[in-house]
């Protein structure tokens, strides 16, 4: 391969690491603590912080207006927003932006607010989207805590009244992952590294300040999704009940209360006795991913009431996919049940062919779909649009969590400790590269100037591609790092004493860099493939610090290789060809001074 195609090569790979790499230094170095803190902060809060400050923002608007003002300048951002709906509606565009232009391009003040609170709910998700880009410190670097959960296998054991084969321990332990996964935007700060650890652990790192307790309560919830179904005569007396008394709430275990919170009884309302219904809201997704409850076209919030007993549990639930529905083209959500579920289910659906059944999670009514037909093994669910199929088919999945989990152990790291190791590791990622180098300077004088671009380009793009794949940076991750730089070291060892070799037969420059990089070769990839080999069984045995450190080992690998024979080849042979260089110094006693290839004992340049 030609120079320039090297060159080209070289000059792509480090494009597309500057690409990996950049939300890391944006993240870090260009984005203000305060913010990084929005950022770092639950969907709940983003929701409760975007829409207050988007109530005192289209105040201040609505000020500036009635003042014949400009725009507050931090709210310029609604120029560009007004000026589209101005050429929406066809409306002539102002040539001045005041206050009153911009409120006028709005059909009303709730329309104005909720533009100011999109804008501010899209720049912290895209906040929040660099940060999840960015290598992120682990727990051993910023504090948290760790809890080590207990599968309790003999619980389905018990219910099922058999044992569980292997194959059927590792689903429960998947699903279980997949349950605990879609509850991390919950925590709030970072989010948590969830994984599985031996045959029936699951191992939770929650890095940044965290309350042990709530975090108890979040992942070892029940998440319980069951059908439900629903009772329209009693459905319909409840909405006309509600018409009249809006002001009454309902909990979510359908406890009935009036404007005070005082509960009311239902004997006063028109409904079966508690103990057989319950009223329960619809919910959906809100701009935020939240689940709120769903209203009526007279803005009035949706409520059905269900029967208490339980048709099915979703743990039966075996697997649900989306697909298409061959005749109409629209999302549908298909889900496959147990033999068992499925013989429960088949008796209930073929006894309530045309009524309602509400798929409920969490006592939220998620969907509510009507029974066409008895459903035994296979059934499916429409009236959705891609997304929210999506959602459903989740739900369905990984709603409740298939085994029991217990805490096994439980720690807490102190932030303080995760800034001493923080500093300590840095110094010494820092000073065993740094005296790695000066070794390759000292002893290897110009070549090993080549050896030290080389290093600092591995460093570079080991760091790139583990930003790449969202790495988590712990102190076994570093010592990978420092490991990594002295066995890419090595290889240029390996090739320097091979041309030392080359060049005390008397051969050229030129031949002495072909023939040294030539034999060291397979040298250099046995010794790394091996390495690689080790580090591969690391990462997929190991867990925790050890898959850290095998994953920053197997990239630094790849990197290190690419290094050592095609970056400090392509030095060498640019040194050569390019800038006609006739001197080669590989050490103190052994240089190539000129073109007709004398040995010398003397000091080199």
């Amino acid at each position: 391969m030609s120079k320039r195609y090297r060159l080209v090569i070289l000059l792509i790979v480090l494009g597309v690491c500057s690409l990996f790499l950049w939300p890391t230094v944006r993240w870090y170095y260009f984005i203000p603590k305060e913010r990084q803190e929005l950022a770092l902060v639950t969907r709940q809060q983003i929701s409760e912080n975007a829409r207050y400050t988007a109530e005192l923002d289209i105040q201040r608007i609505w000020d500036a207006a009635v003042a014949g003002d400009a725009v507050p300048e931090d709210l310029e951002f609604m120029i560009p927003i007004a000026r589209k709906k101005y050429r929406d509606l066809k409306m002539p565009v102002p040539e001045q932006w005041a206050a009153r232009a911009v409120l006028e391009a709005f059909d009303s003040r709730m329309e104005a607010r909720n533009a100011i609170e999109q804008q501010y709910a899209d720049d912290i998700f895209s906040l929040k989207n660099m940060q999840r880009s960015a290598v992120k410190l682990g727990l051993d670097l910023s504090g948290g805590l760790s809890i080590v959960l207990q599968a309790n296998h003999g619980s389905i054991e018990e219910r099922f009244n058999r044992s569980l084969t292997d194959d059927e321990r590792a689903d429960a332990m998947n699903r279980a992952l997949e349950v605990l996964n879609s509850r991390i935007d919950r925590f709030g700060l970072t989010e948590p590294v969830i994984r599985r650890q031996g045959a029936d652990q699951i191992y939770v790192e929650i890095p940044g300040t965290a309350d042990p307790e709530r975090i108890n309560d979040i992942i070892m919830g029940k998440g319980s999704l069951a059908f439900h179904l629903q009772d329209l005569e009693a459905t319909d007396a409840f909405n006309r009940f509600y018409m009249t008394n809006r002001r009454i709430t309902v909990d979510e275990e359908g406890r009935i209360f009036d404007a005070n919170r005082n509960p009311i009884d239902y004997s006063s309302v028109p409904l079966p006795p508690e103990t057989d219904v319950k009223v329960l809201g619809i919910f959906g997704k809100d701009r935020y991913g939240l689940d709120v409850q769903e209203r009526d076209l007279n803005d009035l919030l949706r409520f059905i009431v269900v029967r208490r007993e339980v048709g099915l549990d979703g743990t039966y639930i075996e697997d649900a996919v989306v697909e298409r529905n061959h005749m109409s083209g629209q999302p549908e959500v298909a889900f496959r049940l147990s033999s068992e579920g499925g013989e429960i289910f088949y008796r209930l659906t073929s006894a309530n062919v045309d009524r309602p059944l509400a798929i409920v999670l969490d006592d939220k009514v998620k969907s509510n779909p009507r029974i066409s037909t008895g459903i035994r093994e296979r059934g499916t669910i429409t009236g959705f649009s891609q997304e929210e199929a999506e959602n459903l088919a989740l739900v369905l999945r990984t709603a409740a969590l298939p085994v029991e989990l217990v805490v096994a152990s439980q720690q807490s790291i102190g932030a303080s400790l995760g800034e001493d190791t923080i500093r300590q590791g840095l110094y010494a990622l820092l000073g065993g590269v740094a005296m790695v180098l000066l070794f390759m300077l000292v002893y290897y004088k110009s070549a090993g100037i080549n050896a030290v671009v080389a290093q600092l380009l591995n460093f570079y793009i080991m760091f790139s591609v583990l930003s790449a794949l969202n790495f988590t940076l712990t102190l076994p991750a570093i010592a990978g790092f420092i490991l990594t730089i002295g066995m890419a070291t090595d290889a240029n060892v390996i090739i320097f004493e091979r041309m030392k070799e080359e060049m005390r037969l008397g051969k050229s420059r030129k031949a002495v860099i072909e023939a040294g990089f030539g034999k060291a070769f397979w040298a250099i990839m046995d010794s790394n493939i091996t390495t690689f080999i080790a580090a591969l069984f690391l990462s997929q045995l190991g867990s925790g610090p050890i898959r850290g450190f095998a994953v920053s080992l197997s990239i630094g690998v790849f990197s290190s290789v690419f290094t050592a024979l095609f970056v400090s080849r392509l030095i060498f042979d640019f040194s050569t060809d390019v800038m006609r260089s006739k001197n080669l110094s590989v050490s103190w006693t052994t240089r190539i001074q000129d073109s007709n290839v004398r040995q010398s004992k003397a000091v080199s340049l």
